[in-house]
C-alpha cells in the first residue's frame, strides 16, 4: 500500500490487489516506528496520520523474574515514540491518501494464483475473485503490468507462483496470540514479562489487551495436551493482572491463535518483471516489532529507485528489470543486520528462558529461585545510555530510507 501510494504520487499507473474484502486482521503487528513516522513526515502526512486513534510508547520495558528493566528509551530520537495503531487503521490511512491520485486503483477480494510470463519475463498476474464471505466465486482476472511487486507476506502466493528460492534462517519459537479484556485502572504495561519457562507480551490497544504467549517451536501440541486450565494458570502466574479475567477471555482454544514464526529471505528478490519486498522477500521474527517498518523502508527504497523510470514512457520493461537488483543491494544490508540481531535474541534470550523451566510444564513446576537477569539487561541497568542505542536500532534501524521519489508526473505505466 505504501509503494502504491508513492508510485501513484509519481504519476505511475498502479494497481494494488488484496485478496480479502477488508483489512481487519486481529493479530497483525501494529507498531509504527520512528523510521516510518519520518517517512510520513517527509510526505507531509504525519499530522493527518496522528489524528487516527493511536497510543504512543516512549519506552520499552521488560519484567523478568519480578525485576522491571528499561530496554529502550526513544527520548533522544527525532520522533521520540512508537505509535501503536491497529494495522487496519494504518492501511485504511494509506489507502485514503493513495486514492487522492487518479492513477491508483485498489482491487479487493482479488486472490492472485499465478504469474503471467512472456518467455522468462513476468508480465502480470492471474487470479480468482472472492465473494463477500471470502469464498472463491469462480470469476477470474488478469492484470498485465510492466512490473509485478510481491508484497503479500511471508506466505507469499506470488513468490510461490514464481518459484523464487527461499533461504530458511530458522526460528526456535512460535507465538500464541489472544485478547484480554481491559478493566478500569489497568496500568499501561506494553512490554514483556518473563519467568521460568514463560514469556508473555502485552500490547495496550485501548479497549483491550493484545497478548502474545511465546512457546518453543512446534510446542503447541504438548501445550494443548496439558489442557486449557493449565494454560490459563500459566498466564495468571506470569501476568497476575489477568488472573481475574483469563477464564472468561479464553473459554476454549478457539480464542488462541497460533503464529508460526519464520525467519527467512529470498536468495534473489527479483526476476525479469518481478520484485519481492517486505515479508515476501524477508520474513522477520516478531522480536522488536520491526517487520512492518522494514517493509515500509523497502517500499520507499523501491520507489526511490524505480518511480522515475516507471513514469517515463521511453524506459522499456527490460530497462526497468535492470534496476531491480539495486533494490535488493540497497535493502539487503539492513535486513541481514536485523535478522542477525533477532536470531541472536531468540537463541540467547528466548530459547534459554523457555528451557529454564519447560514451556509446557508451567510456572507451578518451575524452580522457586528468581530468574536471573541476562547479561545484556544487566548492562542496560548499569549504563542507561545503552537504552538510547537500542531505541535507535529498534526505532530507526540499520539503514533508514528517505523519500526521494518524484511528486507528480505522467500516468503511463501499470504496476501491480
Amino acid at each position: 500500500m505504501m509503494l502504491g501510494l508513492l508510485l501513484a504520487r509519481a504519476g505511475v499507473d498502479v494497481w494494488v490487489l488484496e485478496k480479502h474484502n477488508d483489512f481487519l486482521r486481529d493479530f497483525r503487528g501494529d507498531t509504527v516506528h520512528p523510521s516510518t513516522l519520518q517517512v510520513l513526515e517527509e510526505l507531509g502526512l504525519l499530522a493527518t496520520f496522528l489524528k487516527r486513534p493511536h497510543d504512543k510508547v516512549r519506552q520499552l520495558k521488560v519484567v523478568i523474574g519480578g525485576q522491571e528493566v528499561l530496554i529502550a528509551d526513544f527520548a533522544h530520537l527525532r520522533h521520540p515514540f512508537i505509535v501503536l495503531m491497529p494495522q487496519w487503521e494504518f492501511l485504511d490511512f494509506l489507502r485514503d491518501e493513495a486514492r487522492r491520485y487518479p492513477s491508483f486503483q485498489l482491487l479487493m477480494n482479488a486472490q492472485v494464483q499465478a504469474v503471467l510470463r512472456d518467455g522468462a519475463r513476468v508480465t502480470g498476474v492471474q487470479g480468482v475473485m472472492r465473494d463477500a464471505s471470502g469464498r472463491l466465486d469462480g470469476d477470474t482476472f488478469e492484470v498485465h503490468a510492466d512490473l509485478v511487486v510481491a508484497a503479500d507476506g511471508r506466505r507469499s502466493d506470488v513468490r510461490a507462483a514464481a518459484h523464487m528460492a527461499v533461504r530458511d534462517i530458522g526460528a526456535p519459537i512460535d507465538v500464541l496470540w489472544m485478547r484480554m479484556p481491559k478493566h478500569p485502572g489497568d496500568p499501561s504495561i506494553t512490554g514483556g514479562r518473563i519467568e521460568h519457562g514463560l514469556f508473555f507480551v502485552t500490547i495496550d490497544r485501548r479497549d483491550y489487551w493484545q497478548c502474545a504467549y511465546v512457546i518453543s517451536k512446534g510446542g503447541i501440541t504438548a501445550l494443548q495436551a496439558r489442557g486449557l486450565e493449565a494454560f490459563r494458570r500459566d498466564i495468571s502466574a506470569v501476568a497476575p493482572m489477568f488472573a481475574d479475567r483469563v477464564d472468561a477471555a479464553l473459554p476454549t482454544w478457539d480464542e488462541v491463535k497460533l503464529l508460526s514464526i519464520t525467519v527467512d529471505r529470498l536468495e534473489q528478490w527479483w526476476q525479469s518483471g518481478l520484485l519481492a519486498i517486505g515479508d515476501a522477500a524477508h520474513a522477520m521474527s516478531p522480536v522488536g516489532g520491526v517487520g512492518i517498518n522494514l517493509a515500509i523502508q523497502d517500499a520507499v527504497a523501491t520507489a526511490n529507485r524505480l518511480a522515475a523510470a516507471l513514469a517515463d514512457p521511453s524506459v522499456t520493461p527490460v530497462q526497468i528489470t535492470r534496476l531491480l537488483a539495486g533494490v535488493q543491494k540497497r535493502r539487503l544490508f539492513p535486513v541481514r543486520v536485523t535478522q542477525a540481531a533477532q536470531v541472536a535474541i531468540q537463541n540467547r534470550l528466548l530459547r534459554p528462558v523457555l528451557q529454564s523451566g519447560t514451556a509446557t510444564a508451567g510456572l507451578a513446576n518451575a524452580a522457586p529461585v528468581p530468574l536471573p537477569l541476562p547479561w545484556p539487561l544487566k548492562l542496560a541497568r548499569r549504563w542507561p545510555w545503552l537504552t538510547a542505542l537500542s531505541a535507535c536500532f529498534v526505532g530507526v534501524g540499520a539503514r533508514p530510507e528517505h523519500v526521494q521519489s518524484p511528486d507528480g508526473g505522467i500516468r503511463t505505466r501499470r504496476v501491480v
